[in-house]
This record gives C-alpha cells, structure tokens and sequence, in this order.
C-alpha cells in the first residue's frame, strides 16, 4: 500500500526536524547531560512537529546507543519502537479519550514497571490534550506531579490556553514555531528529489506559502502534485492548491489602484468561471496587499515576504502608487468579506462587494472616511471662491444660493492651462549660487523679499498624502512661502526639490496646491535674502570683535 509522503517521510532523529532548532537542540542537551524531565508540554500551530518530536523523544529516553541526543535507530529497543512493537510507549488521542475512567486506566498502568527489561522508561505521549475533560485533568494532575520513577508523560496541544494552571506549571514547555518557507522549500526540495520528481525553487516556496508554516500540510500538497506531474512548476502548484495565479492578484490590485471597479468585477469573473475558490482568492489578495503593506513600511522587507524575486519587484513598483492608508483599508474590507464568506454567505457576491467599497471609497460609512469627504468637500468650496466662483447675490434666496455652491462643488472644473508659460517651473532644484534662467537676479531678489509665510501648507501635504506618501514625507519638515504667482519651498535638504524633478510628483503637488488653495503656482526653492549689512560686514573685523568679546587683547596697528 502506498505510504503518503507525511508519514514516510516523518523524521525519525532530531536533526532532521525542520524549524525547530531551538527545541531539538534544547532536547538534545538533555538527553546527552541525563537531565529528562517527568513531563514536557509541546506546544504551537497544526504541523510544526509537536508529534514528531514527542515519537523522536520517547525512543530517545530509551535507545541503547545514543548518538550526540539522536535515537541509534539500530538498537532493539529503536526497532521495535519503529515497528510499532514497543508496547512501553503508549500514544492516546485526548479527543477519544476525555473522561476520568479513561486517565484512571493510565494512571493504574503507569505505576507497574515497564514489561521489557530493556526499556527505561515508559512513555505517554497525550495528543490534543486540552480536549480532557476538568475531572480527567483533576485525576492526572496528582500523578502528573509525583510520577513514579520510570514514567515520563509528554503532553501535546495546539490551543494551551485551554489547559488549567496547574497541568502548566507541572511540565517543561516548549513552543513549536511557524516553520519559516526558506528552510521548508529546501526540505521540499530535498524530498521531492528522493521521489524522483523535479521541483522548482518558486514552486517550493509557494507551496510554503500556502501551508502557512505547516510542514504537514506542505508534504500534503506536494504529494498531490507529484501524482499530478513528476515536473512540479508554479502552475501546478496553482492548479492542485486551487490558488489564483499571480498575474490575476496583479491585475486586481491594478484595477484598485485605478479606481477601475468594472475591470476589477470581469477578472474576479473570469477567475469564478474557472472554478478558482473565491474564499481562498480572497485570503489570497490579503496576503498581495500584505506585501504591499510590508513595502511601504519597512526599509527592507523582502526577507520578509515569502515571493519570487519577479513577484517582489511588481509588488514594489505598484506600492509606489498607492498610499498605506488605502492599503489598509482594502485589507480591512476584504478580511470583513472573508470572515461573511466563513459563516456561509455567497463567497462571490462578498468578494465582488468588497471591490467595490474599494474602489469607492466615497461609500464608506466609518469616521474617518467621513471627516476625510467633509475636509475635501471644504476645501474644494474654498477653491471655487478664490476663482470667483460664489453665490449670485447677497439678497438671492438662501436654499438657492446652498444649492448652486453644493452643485458647484461636486463637478469642480479641471484646471486647463491657456499657454505653456502658466505650468512652467523656473526652479525646481535646489538653490544655487547661479541666477535661475528664467528670471533676472534682481527679479528674484524681490520675489524673495515680498515672500510670505503660507498658512495652508499643512493642509496641503495633508492632501498630498493621499496620493503620494513618498512626497508627503520628503515635504514633511519644510516651509511654504507665497509671493505673487510663485510658491517657494524652504528645505534643510535636496530631497523634495529631487523629487519635484519627477513630472508625476510635481503634477501631485501642483493638484494638491490647487485643491486647498485654489490657485496655480509655480514652484522653486526659498533661499532668504542676505541682509546688506552682513554683506558689507568686514569678516576680519568680525573675527577682531569676537576676540574681544572673550577677552582676548587686541593691539592695532595703524
């Protein structure tokens, strides 16, 4: 009969447990120093090896050659364990098993030496053990903490929140950890070879990424590729795990940044034709806008996103365009779809409403959203009077003149520039001891000098943070300065004047200076105005008086 790939190949010694180095090692040491606890809880996610270390240790304690704290696997006592003949190491399942008769039985057997002369201890490995009943914890828990001499128990669980205080102080915890995907797709590797089967470096990791740290379910997965083709790639990978191809995640994710809600719905469409599971693409465009997520937040996270080195640089370069908050917000919206879909809604038309809240933001009903429209909507009414726009006359009805403003606002004209010279920049890096081209010293001069602070700055970074959270940040500890038809910007630094440099930031700024003030600038660096007297000031003459002033005798010559 054939043996599925997670039971045969189940590691049979420490160092072949993947992930876990922090306990094998831990376990090992004991072994080795003779210093074996009576009871270890093992603890973590479905799949991480809590039962394989259990088996590994319990043939461990009673191996009659250990290797460095690995079993021999040669010994009688290995071989018997291996072929299920050592009848000392008893394996129950708590969820078969939960009332006290079922614990009393153990308790009585634990107390008569082991049957084998050759075996040391007798083990009890207790799966799922937070599925006992209060009055079977009640009857281990004596036992658990005054074992007799020969038995050790070793408890296994993936929810220890659910086992009393008293069962945890009793037993030496270790906790099993999500197996990282580097470290897993090399063991698939490794295994998939064994099998005489070829596996790709980006199949391997998104089987890794799919198991979500569960070797368990990884060799799961591999094993129904390899009954599907012996040359394992990313499209069967896709096609056996029913997962959304990547190309498809892509293509939402541009239709979202768009705002193009019909394209995003055809793609969903075409997905749901080819039976794609509209819950797992769903938890699937999470884990995209994650990525996403982790782009725009980390200096360098790619050791942090489980993804080819193709995938990571198309995630980089739509981050660029999307701000955080939108991220979080499509997160937020898909994973209130996922969590409908669970409780048996329509997985489709979930998905499909999620979209479009998404790329409507307008219809989002939370605070935040709320204020945001209400700041927008201010501002653009503040727009239409600075361009003249306003109501017909002082004693015009009132509901009319509501009426025409809120009319107005809502379809704000675009912004159409007559001639070339109105969008021009005559400065756009930073300032130099040249003259700009475009205007003469003297010009310039009084452009500086008539220059005043410009109270809305704030609000338009504000602005621009929506759309760009690059530039907001460059902007975010600079000055704003108005004289005339210029906006002047005053910076410590080159940064946001090499970014002005970009048409599609400048073209940012500009909207966003428009939005709030309703005008048209143009941009250029602030250079404040040398005053004439430190110009004329003789620098010896200052050195001299600075000497002075520290008490320090001058003697002039004439």
């Amino acid at each position: 009969m054939y043996q599925v790939l997670y039971r045969k190949w189940r590691p049979a010694q420490f160092k072949d447990v993947v992930g876990q180095e922090h306990i094998t090692a831990a376990l090992q040491n004991e072994l080795i120093s003779g210093r074996i606890n009576h009871a270890y809880l093992f603890t973590g996610c479905r799949g991480t090896g809590k039962t394989t270390c259990a088996k590994i240790l319990a043939k461990a304690v009673n191996c009659l050659d250990l290797h460095n704290g690995d079993p021999c696997g040669e010994c009688d006592n290995c071989r018997d364990f291996s072929q299920g003949k050592l009848y000392d190491v008893v394996e129950i399942d708590a969820a078969s098993n939960t009332g006290v008769d079922n614990i009393r039985s153990i308790i009585e057997e634990a107390m008569l030496l082991p049957s084998n002369p050759n075996v040391k201890y007798r083990v009890y490995i207790i799966d799922e053990v937070h599925m006992l009943s209060g009055g079977a914890f009640n009857a281990l828990l004596k036992t658990l903490e005054e074992p007799p001499a020969h038995v050790i128990f070793i408890l296994a669980t993936t929810e220890v929140h659910k086992l009393p205080a008293t069962i945890l102080s009793r037993c030496q915890r270790f906790d099993f950890h999500r197996i990282a995907p580097e470290p897993m797709a090399k063991r698939l590797m490794y295994i998939a070879e064994k099998e005489d089967a070829a596996l790709d470096y980006d199949a391997a990791m998104l089987i890794s990424t799919v198991a979500d740290g569960a070797f368990r379910d990884a060799l799961s997965i591999l094993d129904r590729c390899i009954g599907t083709d012996a040359n394992i790639t990313e499209d069967v990978v896709r096609d056996v795990a029913g997962l959304a191809n990547r190309d498809y995640l892509f293509s939402i994710g541009e239709s979202l940044k768009e705002r193009e809600c019909a394209e995003a719905l055809i793609t969903v469409d075409e997905l749901y034709k080819d039976s794609k599971d509209m819950a797992q693409l769903c938890r699937e465009l999470i884990a995209y806008l994650r990525n996403l997520m982790l782009i725009k937040t980390l200096k360098e996270p790619r050791n942090l996103l489980a993804i080819s080195n193709s995938e990571f640089s198309k995630s980089e370069q739509q981050a660029r365009f999307i701000s955080l908050g939108e991220i979080i917000y499509a997160m937020d919206s898909l994973q209130t779809a996922l969590e409908r879909i669970s409780r048996g809604n329509d997985g489709r038309t979930e998905l499909e409403t999620a979209l479009i809240k998404i790329c409507s933001p307008e219809m989002s009903q939370d605070t935040q959203s709320i204020i945001d429209r209400l700041s927008s909507l201010e501002r653009k009414i503040r727009s239409l009077s600075a361009e003249g726009f306003s109501a017909q006359s002082a004693g015009g009805n009132a509901v009319r003149q509501s009426n025409e403003i809120n009319e107005a606002s809502a379809t704000l004209p675009e912004y159409k520039p007559e001639t070339p010279a109105q969008t021009s920049e005559p400065i756009i890096t930073a300032p130099k001891e040249e003259a700009p081209r475009v205007q003469k010293s003297s010009n310039i001069e009084e452009i500086m000098k008539s220059c005043v602070p410009m109270q809305q700055w704030q609000d338009v970074l504000d602005v621009v943070k929506k759309s760009s959270m690059s530039v907001a940040t460059a902007f975010a500890r600079t000055k704003a300065y108005t004289s005339g038809d210029y906006l002047l910007i005053e910076s410590e630094n080159d940064l946001p004047f090499s970014m002005l440099k970009s048409q599609h930031q400048r073209d940012a700024m500009r909207s966003a200076v428009k939005e709030v003030t309703g005008r048209i600038y143009k941009l250029g660096p602030y250079k404040p105005p040398v005053k004439e007297e430190e110009e004329k000031a003789d620098p010896l003459e200052g050195f001299v008086k600075k000497l002075e002033t520290n008490g320090v005798e001058v003697i002039k010559e004439e």
